[in-house]
């Protein structure tokens, strides 16, 4: 695991942890690397529910909810599946936030619509689920790095945002070296 990722991965956690918030993961590319990224940090059982691995459609489907007309018009390489991944992970885990990832890491499997690197994030709360896309190919290994590390931040990023914002956090960094309060 990158080292940048586990720094990340830590203020998240000291985030939640201040806030008692509850986060989780629907990962179908990354196959758990971002659940695997933020369990690193020790104290992670304080928020983090779990992840949900849906590889297949059917699991997307069956656990999470994602509409199989949505996936047959859409792919399940698509803003909108992410958006679905995202919902059905906060419902199924009871989470209060929820990161996705849907994609192509390669090397094969792409198609003109959606070439190799094309990868979905989705993140955010019940009331506000936000996305990026990811395009580039750098083969599979890096793709998986690189979805796993810009979904971490995205995530962070966001709870910032919505948690910050609300003064529930205070900054306990020093020098830009995160400290979780446990």
């Amino acid at each position: 695991m990158e080292f940048e990722s586990k720094i990340l991965s830590r203020q998240i956690g000291d985030l939640l942890y201040a806030s008692e918030y509850s986060l989780g993961t629907a990962e179908s590319c990354t196959g758990g690397r971002i659940s695997e990224t933020i369990i690193a940090i020790p104290g992670a059982s304080n928020y983090f529910k779990g992840g949900i691995i849906s590889y297949t459609d059917e699991v997307k489907i069956n656990v999470l909810g994602v509409s199989p007309v949505t996936l047959e018009e859409q792919t399940a390489v698509s803003e909108e599946v992410a958006r679905q991944m995202v919902r059905g992970a906060i419902d199924a885990l009871q989470v209060d936030f929820a990161i996705s990832a849907t994609g192509t890491a390669g090397p094969s499997g792409g198609t003109p619509e959606a070439p190799v690197g094309t990868i979905w994030i989705g993140y955010g709360n019940k009331d506000d689920i936000r996305t990026f896309k990811l395009t580039e190919d750098f083969g599979r290994d890096i793709n998986l790095a690189i979805a796993t590390n810009k979904a971490i931040r995205l995530m962070l990023d966001f709870l910032k945002e919505k948690l910050e914002d609300n003064n529930t956090v205070e900054d306990n960094s020093i020098e830009g070296v995160p400290s979780m309060g446990l």
